[in-house]
């Protein structure tokens, strides 16, 4: 198969190219911006393998030709702004390019008759879950620019889906973690300030609860539901792996032997949603898919990982 791949040098994008390009012979397209997120060290070890492209999936004549010339027979598009905290702050990047860039894609894929789109979406979709967990035909209820602009494009997909008869998978994956994640994000930020023996800043009191996926995990799900040929167009894909932000830095703190007070609560985020969780039975009965590794083993690797590839944490890694 011809398989472009959006997204490609990020902290996902990269383990799902690294694993298909380490287990199969598809001939593997990679679309990437390389902004801060997308680093080209992610992908240098199978540099040789795929083929790389520079470019904004906003550039719609950018999209066209690279479709054009290439002739996809599935799309998988990582591509996307995901950090929170940054679209609060400027929430027109999030809205140009998980938006508009998604449907440059969605738009291509339709005109040149490519056989499946997936698009990476997010448990965040959903809103905040109070109790219980939501299933793949629970309402979304998006709380943050973010979330709102992974739905907007979700919304454009199912739309061709219903008008065109466009093949898709929409897969909302639980709060990932692992090696290559950016050092804005809870865990490698906490790994480089407790490297650093400086305060780790926590939102409120720390009580939010996440779901908690190894990227490894996920990575291996939307290969399956990539790959798979089931009729069901939308999959979570979690760990049933839950800890509050303030546990997660606890267990980080104890890996590392931390005995200084390195909590520092700061005001809480804007919109703060309390607790995310998604019921992933639906991939797991349909296609035997489960999670491989706990939290307390992934966290282990992560730090130790993290430690031994500092740059990372620093954002000298381009």
């Amino acid at each position: 198969m011809k398989i472009l791949v959006t997204g490609a040098a990020g902290f996902i994008g990269s383990e799902f190219v690294l694993q298909l390009t380490n287990s199969t012979n598809h001939d593997i397209i990679v679309i990437d911006a390389f902004t801060y997120a997308g680093k080209k060290q992610n992908l240098e070890s199978i540099r040789k393998s795929i083929t790389i492209l520079k470019g904004d999936i906003c550039d719609q004549n950018f999209i066209s030709q690279v479709f054009k010339k290439y002739k996809f027979d599935l799309v998988v598009h990582f591509a996307a702004e995901t950090h929170v905290d940054n679209s609060i702050n400027s929430p027109s990047q999030f809205i140009k390019t998980n938006v508009l860039g998604t449907f440059n894609l969605v738009n291509a894929t339709n005109k040149y008759a490519i056989s499946k789109f997936v698009y990476v979406s997010t448990d965040e979709v959903y809103g905040s879950i109070e109790e219980g967990f939501a299933s793949e035909d629970s309402s979304l209820n998006p709380s943050s620019p973010y979330s709102a602009s992974k739905a907007g494009g979700e919304f454009l997909i199912k739309s061709y889906g219903h008008t065109f008869k466009l093949n898709y998978n929409i897969v909302r994956c639980s709060n990932n973690y692992g090696p290559r994640q950016n050092a804005e994000k809870l865990i490698p930020m906490t790994i480089y300030k407790l490297s650093k023996n400086k305060p780790v800043p926590i939102y409120g009191r720390g009580d939010n609860v996440r779901e908690w996926l190894h990227v490894t995990d996920c990575a291996s799900a939307i290969s399956t539901i990539a790959f798979g040929s089931s009729e069901v167009k939308i999959f979570n894909i979690g760990s049933d792996d839950y800890h509050t932000n303030l546990s997660i830095v606890h267990q980080i703190a104890q890996h590392m032997n931390c005995k200084y007070d390195y909590i520092k609560y700061v005001e809480d985020r804007k919109g703060h949603d309390f607790r995310y969780a998604i019921d992933s039975s639906l991939v797991q009965k349909t296609y035997q898919w489960t999670p491989s590794i706990n939290i307390e083993d992934g966290l282990k690797t992560t730090v130790d990982w993290y430690l031994s590839h500092p740059k990372y944490l620093t954002g000298e890694i381009k």
